[in-house]
C-alpha cells in the first residue's frame, strides 16, 4: 500500500445511525478496489503493485465488491480498517487534520498539527 485510505468508511444516507449495521473492508481490499477500478489497473499489474499473487488479488478484489455490494444493497455501513499490509516507511494519520504522515514513532499529530511545547 502506498497510503491509508483517506477516509475510515462510508455511511449512507436516509436512515438512523442506531439501526445500521457495518461492514468490514479491509486496507487490502480498499488497495485492491483503488488499483483495479480508480487506477484502471490489470489484476496482474494491480498484484505486481501490492506484491502479491495475482490469485490472491482476485480474491481481496471479490471480497472487496461483495463487501461494497452488500453495504449499498443493504443499507449498511463500511468501514474500512484492519488488515495484512505493509508500508515502505511507518505511516501514521494526524488526529487532528486527518492527513498521513511518516514518522519512525507514531506521535498521534502531524509535524503541522503538534502541539507547540
Amino acid at each position: 500500500m502506498s497510503a491509508l485510505p483517506p477516509m475510515e468508511g462510508f455511511r449512507p444516507y436516509g436512515t438512523p445511525r442506531r439501526n445500521r449495521e457495518s461492514v468490514e473492508l479491509l486496507f487490502e481490499e480498499f488497495e485492491a478496489i483503488r488499483l483495479a477500478d480508480y487506477e484502471n489497473l490489470t489484476q496482474e499489474e494491480a498484484a505486481k503493485r501490492m506484491n502479491i499473487s495475482r490469485p490472491t488479488f482476485t480474491r481481496l478484489y471479490d471480497k472487496a465488491r461483495k463487501a461494497v455490494a452488500r453495504a449499498f444493497v443493504e443499507n449498511k455501513t463500511i468501514s474500512i480498517r484492519g488488515g495484512h499490509y505493509e508500508f515502505e516507511e511507518h505511516r501514521h494519520r494526524c488526529r487532528r487534520c486527518q492527513q498521513d504522515y511518516s514518522s519512525d514513532t507514531p506521535a498521534g499529530y502531524c509535524e503541522n498539527c503538534r502541539p507547540k511545547k
